[in-house]
């Protein structure tokens, strides 16, 4: 599948948070419960709601699924994805290093507090090896662009801003 990135145009704006615990060397991530990617391990974001900016989806997205309220967060990136069955996806991806409250298991998300230096790949999607020990450990801008079938990657670019 050949997709002209020059004039793509995603149909769903969406986010994902990673928020850093940097005295533990630690990321909380999510298993997700249910939705696109249910049983993977990501960190947690969603769809943006009209009117609302990337940042204050991210923020509101964790509180849902996770109880926890991330501070001050930083944009770090953006990716863009293309589905064989149609669907398009632009995530703008954030990085908090505070946040307040406990991470809780809710309907949405199970909360994992994570080593930066063992991310579960094997249980992510198959693009997160490309960009996410860059982003989290090296704090690296960057786009990435990735076309899927279901779950199978067959292809991705990736450029470092």
């Amino acid at each position: 599948m050949n997709i002209d990135w020059h004039t793509w145009q995603p149909g769903v704006r969406a986010t994902l948070m990673f928020i850093i615990d940097e005295m533990k060397r630690e990321v909380l991530l999510i298993r997700k419960k249910r939705g696109l990617g249910a049983g993977k391990i990501n960190g947690p974001g969603g769809k943006m709601d009209p009117g609302e900016t990337s940042v204050q989806c991210a923020v509101r997205e964790t509180q849902e699924e996770l109880g926890v309220t991330a501070l001050n967060p930083v944009h770090h990136g953006e990716l863009w994805f293309q589905f064989v069955d149609g669907l398009r996806m632009h995530v703008d991806v954030f990085v908090a290093t505070q946040h307040v409250g406990e991470a809780v298991e809710t309907p949405e998300a199970v909360p994992l507090w994570t080593s930066l230096d063992a991310l579960p790949f094997h249980e992510m999607w198959a693009d997160d090896i490309h960009w996410l020990a860059q982003t989290l450990i090296l704090r690296r801008h960057f786009i990435g662009r990735f076309v899927f079938d279901d779950d199978t990657m067959l292809s991705h670019e990736m450029r470092w801003l």
